[in-house]
């Protein structure tokens, strides 16, 4: 008797928490993530800080390329630098849709 009786409770456990999974799909897939949430929020810190530091850098450039006193690895490495900084997230959507995760 006991046992007819407990399998009864999580029969109605199981759909009841079905039932509940259906009608509030939002709590059904919980797709945010706190990771992603921090993830984003430091992805947005990082280029708040870059952004004056790659405009800094731009100008010293310009002015050690007016002295003649640079050479063009110092360039292409700053290039390429500010290129990954500013582009990574659509280098990790690229590079995630390559491997389709």
């Amino acid at each position: 008797m006991i046992q007819r009786r407990q399998v009864g409770i999580v029969r109605v456990a199981r759909f009841g928490s079905l039932g509940l999974s259906l009608a509030l799909p939002s709590l059904a897939s919980a797709q945010t993530s706190p990771f992603m949430t921090g993830a984003t929020a430091l992805q947005t810190n990082i280029l708040a800080w870059l952004t004056p530091i790659a405009v800094i850098l731009v100008m010293a450039l310009g002015a050690m390329a007016m002295a003649n006193r640079m050479s063009w690895g110092w360039c292409i490495g700053a290039i390429l630098g500010i290129a990954i900084a500013f582009g990574a997230p659509q280098i990790v959507t690229w590079v995630r849709g390559m491997f389709g995760v």
